[in-house]
């Protein structure tokens, strides 16, 4: 097979092997574990950090101190699926130097397979009983929940581990309306852990109000990358192909490299509608089968290029459970452990939060996924840290659209949203700076301090909280925004993008801020996305960062320079690199001919600059121009028509209404 890889990756970032993110201090804990662990004596917590970081230990060590030192009496442990409980076994804590062990006896342990009932029985059971730890599934707690009050969980720890399962959308959400019941109803001390904290439904994980009272910590996905003693660089590709993804597969699939391969949801446009057929498929376009082990369910594969075997897991084929359940049984206690136990993994639903295999190197995932969660899910499963990995690969197989499509539209628009998913996980894996006003011409930036004049430092809080912790979370919400397509393909101005649409989300994400307050995270949004996604380039003493075509002087940056660049330019780099010219020219025809969506405000924001096109060209601007900033205007100038409209017809309807009751 001849796979495109890490050399035509559209993102590659390389890190320095600093072994930091690793080491242990002197109570065993990691740099991620220690900061959690400072924060041990909040109420709600908060802990925001990549897969391999190490939550789950640093649960323990806030979980044993709550118990031996903030008074709680019990810790219920809730994990979205059976296969993640594991994580949270009895574990040795005092061979490294902390003062207890994390214990647990079995029956307490409710990610077994069992009925739901039972498994209800045994969680009162153990809220009336004298045992301390409890680890069970999101289910199993929602049932139990039901026929609890929420005074039940007084003097209680309850952490959640991938806590993006929570929505506030509590009609919906039944884990999101019990965790809201338990706050207002028990004194609860709540964990909450997550790797991915932002939903790819863009329905906020939290309530502003609930959201304001958890203490976060954040260790991004930079931290933990640059900390590692082995894994030195990630990319993350995309790839497209025509007719059957299987046909495709010799372009992406490296038969040398530990794989999870994820096939596309059956209701999806890129699957077959026969996972098992499917799964066939891919086997035997890399081998022929010598055999299946009935104790371990592995398939046994000779390779058809060199004749060696590979060890194949499926955990698609879900006919016989109980072989299911072996095959789930031997990754998880021997193929996180050996590295020849396995070779590749093709999953469909399974493999992805929570699933430990630290000698995957490559995560290929046919089809587009419409969350951001997931993306980031998967990818964590190639990011972990082990001996002889220097590189991981993140590949998309993605349909190419065909012009003669009905729904060509909608495929355009799944692509846009891969491209979307791309640039946030650069964003999120990239350095992080330090952005500070510039006092005076002197005042000059060093290292990863970068000096903006006109720049608005935190005045609140409120501001820094969301700044230190939610910044990536609040790129992901803009950029899954219905104009980011149009702001990514220059169909919205640079001032437009940042000075209106940018601040209309922030205040929809954070209705308490302020103006000062949007401002400043606005300022923080948009510095931060250019100054990342900027080239930096030192000449002498001199260090020039690229934004948009231009190279700039660090030291010469202002807040109304870097205002006049488009922070997502990015991503259109991205799209001109990862498709066809003709697919690039499809994808650009199929934004042009959708509607802006433009607010009232947006376009009254524009209205100035439509009074001087007039000026200049005579005319009014043409919204069928080829000029995008012509079409942008036109559009301002019917949004502003159709506004004045209706508030003549409503005042005229109101008028007729007063003649009416006069009479």
């Amino acid at each position: 097979m001849n796979p495109k890889n890490a050399e035509d990756s559209v993102i590659r970032v390389e890190y320095a092997q600093a072994g930091t993110s690793v080491s242990t201090d002197e109570l065993g804990m990691r740099e991620m574990q220690r900061r959690v662990y400072e924060q041990r004596a909040a109420q709600y917590l908060l802990i925001k950090a990549p897969p391999a970081s190490g939550k789950s230990r640093a649960l323990m060590f806030v979980a044993l101190d709550k118990l031996f030192y903030q008074g709680r009496k019990k810790v219920i442990v809730a994990v979205p699926e059976r296969s993640i409980g594991g994580s949270f076994a009895p574990t040795d804590l005092r061979s490294y130097g902390f003062y207890a062990d994390w214990d647990i006896k079995p029956e307490n342990n409710l990610c077994t397979p069992g009925s739901s009932k039972s498994k209800v029985e045994q969680f009162i059971r153990f809220l009336e009983g004298p045992d301390a730890v409890l680890v069970c599934t999101h289910a199993t707690l929602r049932f139990a929940f039901e026929k609890l009050t929420p005074d039940a969980f007084n003097g209680l720890v309850l952490a959640i581990d991938e806590f993006h399962h929570v929505s506030a959308d509590l009609e919906n959400s039944r884990l999101g309306y019990l965790l809201r019941e338990v706050m207002n109803g028990s004194d609860a001390h709540i964990v909450a852990m997550t790797g991915s904290y932002f939903r790819g439904d863009t329905v906020p994980v939290l309530l502003p109000e609930d959201e304001a009272k958890f203490t976060p910590v954040t260790f991004n996905y930079y931290d933990q990358l640059n900390g590692y003693r082995y894994l030195k660089s990630l990319g993350i590709g995309h790839h497209f192909y025509q007719g059957r993804y299987t046909d495709a597969l010799d372009e992406v699939l490296d038969l040398d490299k530990k794989t999870i391969l994820h096939i596309p949801n059956v209701n999806s446009g890129e699957s077959t509608k026969d996972k098992i057929e499917e799964v066939g498929s891919i086997i035997d376009s890399i081998g022929e089968v010598v055999e299946g082990e009935e104790d371990t369910g592995i398939i046994v594969v000779r390779r058809h290029d060199n004749g060696e075997t590979l060890r194949i897991a499926d955990l698609v084929d879900d006919t016989d459970q109980k072989a299911r359940a072996r095959t789930l049984s031997y990754l998880v206690d021997v193929a996180s452990k050996d590295r020849d136990a396995v070779d590749i993994i093709i999953a469909l639903g399974m493999a992805k939060e929570g699933f430990d295999w630290p000698f995957a190197e490559h995560a290929l995932t046919i089809g587009y996924r419409s969350s951001l969660t997931e993306i980031i899910q998967i990818i964590g499963r190639v990011t972990r840290d082990s001996q002889g990995k220097t590189h991981a690969q993140f590949t998309n197989l993605l349909a190419e659209p065909d012009a003669a499509q009905s729904e060509v539209t909608i495929s355009v628009n799944n692509m846009l949203k891969a491209i979307t998913a791309s640039l946030l996980m650069e964003q999120v894996l990239a350095q992080n700076f330090e952005f500070k006003p510039k006092r005076d011409p002197n005042d000059h930036s060093e290292g990863n301090t970068v000096k903006i004049d006109g720049f608005k430092e935190p005045s609140t809080g409120r501001v820094k909280q969301i700044v230190d912790t939610d910044l990536n979370d609040l790129k992901a919400t803009i950029l899954q925004d219905p104009t980011f397509a149009r702001a990514a393909v220059g169909k919205v101005d640079p001032e437009t993008t940042n000075k209106v649409l940018i601040p209309k989300i922030i205040r929809e994400q954070y209705p308490d801020l302020s103006d000062q307050e949007v401002e400043e995270v606005r300022q923080r949004v948009v510095v931060d996305s250019v100054i990342k996604t900027g080239e930096v380039k030192e000449v002498g003493d001199k260090r020039f960062i690229q934004m948009a075509n231009q190279f700039i002087n660090v030291d010469e940056l202002s807040i109304d320079l870097i205002d006049s660049i488009n922070p997502f330019q990015r991503a259109f780099e991205i799209l001109s690199k990862s498709v066809t010219p003709s697919l690039l020219s499809l994808i650009q025809d199929a934004i042009a001919t959708t509607r802006i969506d433009m607010s009232v405000e947006e376009a009254i924001s524009l209205y100035p600059k439509v009074q001087a096109w007039v000026k200049i060209e005579g005319r009014e601007p043409d919204r069928r121009s080829d000029n995008p900033e012509e079409q942008q205007l036109a559009e301002a100038l019917l949004v502003m028509r159709k506004a004045v409209n209706e508030r003549k017809s409503e005042l005229k309807a109101n008028a007729a209404g007063n003649e009416e009751g006069e009479s």
